[in-house]
């Protein structure tokens, strides 16, 4: 079993990553800050959701695929792309309604759920730095790999959902402030749309 040492070290590293600006905490800021904090959270259930998947994928070998595949790599990466270009172009055509942003407004939550873990799932370097990252805190010689990499990765999941909770409940305190402007709330719109193409843009000339 995973020492006590290793668990400490492993979720304080966790914690930074979660930390550091990225496509995810991003992603997850946007819509916190333009439909509330509810929604925030159910975006980042998704994302950990997508989470537990790549952990099962690296855990039992199915992320070399994409790490040795160019194929594979680039077909999801592009798929992740044309989807974070879809949520650009509904961003910019939103209308300004000048009205307070209600709590998950303008989604169901289900639907921000699966937009969360489309935006996980569709990127392929997340199972690659998974399968790059987790095995650096797994000993052969404390058990299965397969198990301690299943614990890793839930121990990863439970960091992000306290980072990014904590950046859905900021984000959508502001947003709610903001949202009883309808001029503030239209550059919340533009703001979020130029994010998502720019992640677009990033994601789709990611190298493996």
């Amino acid at each position: 079993m995973i020492s006590p040492d290793i668990v400490l070290t492993f979720f304080i590293t966790s914690v930074l990553l979660g930390i550091s600006p990225g496509p995810d905490n991003i992603f997850v800021l946007t819509q916190s800050a333009l439909r509330g904090r509810l929604a925030g959270i159910f975006v980042t259930l998704g994302l950990c959701t997508g989470l537990i998947l790549h952990t099962l994928a690296v855990s039992f070998g199915v992320a070399a695929i994409f790490q040795t595949s160019a194929l594979a790599f680039t077909v999801l990466k592009f798929a992740g792309a044309a989807y974070l270009l879809y949520l650009a172009w509904q961003a910019f055509r939103a209308p300004a309604t000048g009205i307070h942003l209600g709590e998950g407004s303008g989604a169901s939550g289900w639907e921000l759920y699966r937009r969360g873990i489309i935006m996980n799932i569709t990127n392929p370097k997340v199972s690659i730095f998974f399968l790059a990252f987790l095995p650096q805190f797994a000993d052969p010689g404390r058990g299965s790999i397969t198990v301690q990499m299943m614990l890793l990765g839930g121990l990863f999941i439970l960091a992000t959902l306290l980072v990014f909770g904590g950046i859905a409940l900021l984000a959508g305190t502001i947003g709610r402030k903001l949202g009883q402007s309808a001029k503030a709330e239209k550059i919340m719109n533009r703001v979020a749309g130029t994010v998502f193409a720019a992640l677009a843009l990033k994601l789709a000339t990611t190298q493996r």
